[in-house]
């Protein structure tokens, strides 16, 4: 045996120093709902002609030392129909995450673009149970891009520094 060899070198090679990387889903977890109807049941009456707008936004904070995180996954549903609001539904899906020897420019597409990704079907199917037992026609969600919405937040904290990132990625969009 050499003396230069690190006692910390792995089977696989790992050279001393470098940590391994550790990724993994903890738990999911359905953090706050709400659902309203306010046209109810007037709503119910008219011809239903739907305008929906979804917005979503998404943040990240570690809860420890040892690289365990938050991801919350905020989705906002707001449906109207002749212009009186038919239901808002907002739900906030959240995870905990281990994130352990990832370095950090690696971090943030992991924790805003690969983590929401994973918590999104989860309250997609959270939103539409919630509609549907509101007495609405069934609404579906479109996937969403979190990998566009994350270079998208990038380019934008590129082009202001001066204004600073919050650490949300948030977009709405109109159906």
């Amino acid at each position: 045996m050499s003396e230069n060899q690190s006692p910390n070198a792995g089977a696989d090679g790992a050279a001393q120093g470098q940590p391994q990387q550790e990724f993994g889903l903890q738990k999911i977890y359905t953090k706050d709902i709400s659902f309203e109807a306010p046209g109810t049941p007037g709503v119910f009456t008219r011809e239903w002609k739907p305008e929906t707008n979804v917005q979503l936004n998404s943040q990240a904070r570690a809860l420890d030392e040892k690289g365990v995180h938050e991801v919350e996954l905020t989705l906002t549903v707001t449906t109207k129909s002749q212009g009186e609001t038919a239901y808002l539904v907002e739900v906030k899906q959240a995870g905990v995450f281990m994130v352990r020897g990832i370095p950090d420019e690696q971090k943030g597409p992991l924790l805003s673009s690969y983590c929401p990704n994973i918590l999104f079907p989860f309250a997609r199917e959270v939103i539409s149970d919630l509609v549907t037992r509101g007495g609405f026609p069934q609404l579906l969600l479109a996937p969403v891009n979190f990998d566009a919405l994350y270079a998208q937040k990038v380019r934008g904290q590129q082009q202001a520094p001066a204004a600073g990132g919050n650490g949300d990625a948030g977009i709405a969009t109109q159906n």
